[in-house]
């Protein structure tokens, strides 16, 4: 990560708790799992956003099963505080830091067949079944954690807009083992993935688009691709290669999508090279997507719509399969995603 000169990168195993409230009325605090198990081809996502300022916390739980339906929570419960990730069900415990963590959810998931009908939750909602689910996940680093909080060479914060996604991330990639039971359905999972913490002011509506890829080969091999659009005509790539107990940067990406008439992700080709000059070509199918979103008023009143879709992806790269994420953000104008020809 290149930094000019009077920046540095601030983190610390305290880090994987969580963090002062700040002022902003948009402070977000965030923690986020996936993990995919390649033998079943079972795998999931979740997530805490606590927004205590705002008194309530973002949580989500998502299962993809291995008949491609997929089992789906979304809530926004109310909170007082900051002092952990617990809420709507969903609980985020850190055993060590930076090493090992616990998820455990409690309660009902909504059960899709065609996940695709969460385009319009409130239907979803109402014309699928719900039904009692228990999760017990066990994860453990397999790699070192990448990334930190961006902080003045002394050491202070540095101002932030509240226009951002926040003051600071790190990810790394992991092993997770426990058992998920979904209706009559158990299973003993055992799987890699990659986690995610971030904190600091977040709208969903501060980048113009982004796709973000996940993917996990083995423990010693992971791809994590980004493109970021802030604005129409500019973009960054935000990409690293985990081998072993290191991480190589990127320097190049590219990713050519497919897509359906709804503009949702169906396959993709990507193009890497890192800074070593290794080159990886992957393709990319789409397993199972469902389709979500997160709508703001403004205070002047102008109504913004932001779609996230959020796919299991199966990865083939040098003999190597793989699976992950394939999380595309769209802001919507005039009805279409803004990055629908990236």
């Amino acid at each position: 990560m290149g930094l000019p000169a009077d920046k540095t990168l601030r983190l610390d195993p305290k880090d994987d708790y969580t963090h002062p409230v700040e002022e902003a009325m948009n402070y977000n605090e965030s923690m986020y799992f996936n993990v995919f198990d390649h033998n079943q081809r079972l795998g999931g996502w979740f997530r805490i956003g606590n927004r205590p300022n705002e008194k309530y916390a973002e949580v989500t739980c998502c299962i993809y099963l291995p008949d491609g339906r997929v089992a789906f929570m979304f809530k926004r419960p109310e909170i007082s505080h900051n002092d952990d990730m617990n809420a709507g069900g969903l609980s985020i415990e850190i055993v060590e830091p930076m090493k090992k963590q616990r998820i455990i959810y409690s309660g009902s998931l909504c059960l899709l067949d065609n996940p695709y009908e969460m385009s319009d939750p409130r239907k979803a909602f109402k014309n699928n079944p719900h039904v009692k689910a228990e999760i017990c996940i066990d994860f453990q680093g397999c790699s070192p954690v990448d990334g930190g909080e961006v902080v003045n060479k002394d050491g202070s914060p540095i101002e932030q807009s509240l226009n951002s996604m926040g003051r600071a991330h790190y990810e790394q990639n992991q092993k997770g083992s426990g058992t998920i039971q979904v209706g009559d359905d158990s299973y003993v999972i055992s799987g890699i993935g990659l986690r995610d913490h971030s904190w600091g002011p977040r709208y969903w509506q501060a980048v113009y688009w982004y796709r973000w890829l996940t993917m996990s080969f083995s423990e010693d091999f992971a791809i994590t691709a980004a493109i970021v659009s802030n604005t129409p005509d500019k973009r960054r790539v935000a990409c690293m290669i985990q081998k072993g107990d290191r991480y190589i940067s990127v320097k190049e990406c590219t990713i050519e999508t497919q897509y359906n008439d709804d503009y949702y992700q169906e396959s993709m080709k990507i193009w890497i090279k890192d800074e070593e000059g290794e080159e990886y070509n992957v393709d990319a199918k789409v397993l199972s997507l469902i389709p979500l979103r997160n709508r703001r008023e403004t205070p002047e009143g102008e109504k913004l719509l932001t779609r996230i879709t959020e796919a299991m992806t199966e990865y083939r790269c040098n003999g190597m399969v793989g699976y992950g994420m394939s999380e595309y953000l769209d802001q919507i104008v005039d009805d279409l995603p803004v990055g629908r020809e990236c």
